[in-house]
């Protein structure tokens, strides 16, 4: 199927995709069942900073660890699950990482002080990296087509609803129960997700006669830590205040020239980690620049919310957690009808309209106050809600649209690795901007001035985020004469 046969690649594809068999819709559920362990896991453990430094006997600056361990340890493990996934098959690995993310579930329930938790964290961050990307490949591969935009929206609903019901389910653990079952919630989700990719995914081991393929050691070398530069680089300017501190400064450009090594080995490599020339295809390109951007523009919002809650309107960590799930309420219901406006509008139109929706649904922040009603907030939510809902699917789907099967797992990791990107961008730069407001506004209220700001910053990322928007592909001129 190629871009330039008539409608939207988008269009295309749901117009191509004959309806999936049951096969192939319990191999769907099973995978997002495994996901929701790990999307829920890493939104509801930054909730517990403050609760896990007074249990442990710590320091915030120490148990902020426990978030970045997580983080790190994800970012080394994304880049690998490609060859991973070629050397012992699908499912195995797919099993190999639920049993990595369960088992270190329940050690971190089972930690003693900070250290044993942050190495524990650091072992669930490694099932977790290798979850979402296998997860896209394989409900992709179940399909035996490229994905429609009805597949992207199912397969990504963890990432999307995740960070919007991680607060309300960690709000309601924390209130009631120990910090310990925000880790013990996952191991019945682990179980049940082993269980149905024992049953239900497709056994897929390599051929006896295969040969097996050789870990790319200098590409791993060059990237993971490129990662993990990059990643760190970003957590730590909240708490040096910006970008031009040696704690941030330091690993964020050695990421950066890592990453540069390691495109230019990748070029030169027959069988690169992951393979960067997919980026010289344009729906790849532009996909993966719009996934950078909504990351940003999700997370950033993401971050700055229930602390407004908690700061500003003075409410706790539930209340804050429950007036979120308005939002979560809104990216749900436009879940359902995002495959039909794709291949209606095209991805480019509704990408660039779900970005100009969250900036609707985060403006009015920029001007809520103290008594602000909660009404209203919960309204602007759900319209934030149908923006970030949206905003994912067009750029995933596009970008598997111009590339073969043997490419679909770099194309994971590569969708992956922008988001994650950009979900570190975009927090990165909202926090150092209500921290340096925070601490020198000459205003009577610094943290109501400091919210604002960061709000606009919010909505500025997310404009700044429609140009790689508007240079996905869009309709053909004879597109309305697709199905």
């Amino acid at each position: 199927m190629s871009t330039s046969q008539t409608g939207s690649p988008a269009a295309e594809a749901n117009a191509a995709a004959p309806p999936l068999p049951r096969a192939a819709k319990l191999a769907i559920t099973t995978l997002v069942i495994g996901a929701i362990a790990a999307i829920l896991d890493s939104t509801m453990v930054t909730l517990a900073i403050h609760t896990l430094t007074v249990d442990l006997h710590s320091t915030t600056a120490t148990i902020q660890w426990v978030t970045t361990a997580y983080l790190l340890a994800l970012g080394v493990a994304v880049p690998m699950t490609g060859w991973l996934e070629r050397r012992i098959g699908g499912k195995r690995a797919w099993m190999l990482a639920l049993l990595i993310f369960g088992t270190a579930s329940v050690l971190c329930a089972l930690s003693w002080n900070d250290a044993s938790l942050i190495a524990f964290r650091a072992m669930q961050g490694l099932g977790g990296g290798l979850i979402m990307p296998l997860m896209q490949t394989l409900a992709i591969r179940a399909v035996g087509h490229r994905p429609s935009p009805n597949l992207i929206a199912t397969i990504s609903m963890p990432a999307a609803l995740g960070p919007i019901l991680g607060p309300v389910v960690g709000g309601v653990i924390l209130n009631w129960l120990s910090w310990r079952w925000l880790f013990l919630v996952n191991a019945p989700i682990v179980i049940v997700a082993l269980v149905m990719a024992w049953k239900y995914l497709q056994s897929d081991p390599p051929a006896a006669d295969q040969k097996r393929p050789r870990l790319d050691w200098v590409g791993l070398s060059l990237l993971s830590p490129a990662v993990v530069g990059i990643l760190l680089g970003f957590s730590q300017t909240a708490q040096h205040g910006g970008l031009d501190h040696p704690g941030v400064l330091i690993p964020l450009s050695a990421g950066i020239l890592l990453l540069v090594g390691f495109i230019i080995w990748a070029l030169r490599s027959a069988d690169p980690l992951v393979n960067v020339r997919l980026m010289r295809v344009r729906s790849m390109f532009t996909a993966s620049s719009t996934l950078f951007t909504a990351g940003a523009a999700m997370y950033a919002g993401m971050f700055l919310l229930p602390l407004y809650f908690q700061v500003v309107q003075g409410r706790s960590v539930l209340e804050a957690g429950l007036l979120m799930i308005a939002q979560g309420i809104g990216a749900l219901v436009i879940r359902f009808v995002t495959g039909k406006l794709v291949a209606r509008f095209g991805g480019r139109t509704v990408t660039v309209a779900a970005f100009l929706v969250s900036v609707i649904g985060t403006l009015p922040f920029a001007f809520a106050d103290h008594d602000t009603s909660l009404v209203w907030l919960t309204l602007v939510l759900f319209v934030r809600g149908l923006g970030i809902g949206a905003v994912l699917i067009p750029p995933m789907t596009l970008a598997y649209q111009d590339l073969g099967p043997e490419d679909v797992a770099h194309a994971s990791m590569n969708t992956r690795i922008m988001q994650q990107f950009g979900a570190s961008f975009g927090t990165a730069i909202v926090a150092v901007v209500l921290q340096f407001v925070a601490l020198h506004s000459t205003s009577g209220d610094a943290a109501l001035q400091a919210f604002h700001l960061s709000f606009w910053w919010a909505v500025g990322i997310s404009l700044l985020a429609l140009l790689p928007a508007l240079a996905l592909p869009g309709r053909k001129p004879d597109a309305e004469a697709a199905p």
